[in-house]
């Protein structure tokens, strides 16, 4: 094999690997969605007058997560 060959076949396992790479990082700001709503539902199932306060903070918080899975999509895209 020429080494053309060689470099081509290695950047198509890289695109694939680069894939794998994001979904197993998607899996984190996924647990930690989980783990806001959670939180959210466990606090106002306690404090039922707190859910406004609640609620505030869990998107807030909700939107950093998400913002870290978009990033590494965009990574994702630019790279591969």
């Amino acid at each position: 094999m020429s080494a053309m060959v060689l470099a081509q076949e290695a950047s198509n396992i890289n695109a694939g690997l680069a894939a794998i790479g994001y979904g197993l990082g998607a899996i984190g700001p996924g647990i930690g969605v989980g783990l806001i709503w959670a939180a959210v539902i466990n606090g106002t199932a306690r404090q039922p007058e707190a859910q406004s306060k609640l609620m505030g903070i869990a998107w807030t918080t909700f939107v950093l997560v998400e913002v870290l899975a978009l990033i590494g999509m965009v990574i994702y895209f630019i790279t591969g």
